[in-house]
């Protein structure tokens, strides 16, 4: 039976919910998709990489909802001209995660990509948090900040993903409904985030091979 894992890590800023997926990917040999899930939306969008990463997981207060109930003309790229920049970019990370999951295994990081996917078999989704105070000590350490300021970045940043998600997804941001596991990296550690994480996978599969489902 196939095996074609698909890991989605959404994470709380400074929880190191990247590195976990990062190194993941390196022990389990498949692909990684953060900055580089830009790239592809770049490429086949025709939008800027540049322009992408200036929206990278923002939204704008008009409703996604409403947006996509006009008619809108379109570019030769498929594009919705109409459409604010943001969600022509929310769009094309859409296709690029849905194009990369049917690729073959792979770590994707945060932009709802537990939402594109739900309708895949082969997904986990997993949410990676820390408390405050550890989250303060990752980033004071990471970027020389003091601590006043490193929790007011993280408390921005956390809201802003929050946003974004909630904004696109059809679910709430955090939410322990929205995912197969939650870890806490401050009890875990960021090797023992990604032990459990790639045991979670094994037994997932074992279950779907339970099950006959193609995983």
């Amino acid at each position: 039976m196939a095996y074609n894992p698909i890991i989605t890590i959404g994470r709380q800023y400074g929880s190191g919910g990247r590195a976990v997926a990062k190194k993941l990917a390196e022990v389990m040999n498949i692909a990684f998709y953060d900055k580089e899930l830009l790239a592809e939306a770049s490429k086949e969008s025709g939008i800027c990489q540049e322009v992408m990463e200036n929206y990278d997981e923002k939204q704008e207060k008009r409703s996604f909802l409403s947006m996509m109930g006009f008619q809108a003309r379109m570019d030769p790229a498929g594009m919705y001209l109409e459409m604010p920049m943001n969600h022509r970019i929310f769009l094309a990370q859409f296709d690029a995660i849905r194009k990369i999951a049917d690729k073959g295994p792979c770590v994707i990081v945060g932009r709802c990509a537990d939402y594109v996917l739900r309708d895949h078999d082969n997904v986990l989704n997993v949410f990676i948090k820390a408390s405050m105070e550890e989250r303060i000590k990752r980033i004071t350490m990471l970027y020389d900040m003091d601590q006043m300021k490193a929790e007011e970045t993280i408390r921005k940043a956390d809201k802003q993903r929050a946003t974004y998600y909630n904004y696109y997804a059809t679910g709430t941001w955090g939410d322990v409904t929205n995912y197969h596991l939650c870890l806490d990296t401050g009890v875990m550690g960021i090797d023992g985030a990604v032990e459990l994480i790639r045991s979670a996978v094994e037994l997932r599969r074992d279950k779907a091979e339970e099950d006959g489902i193609k995983w």
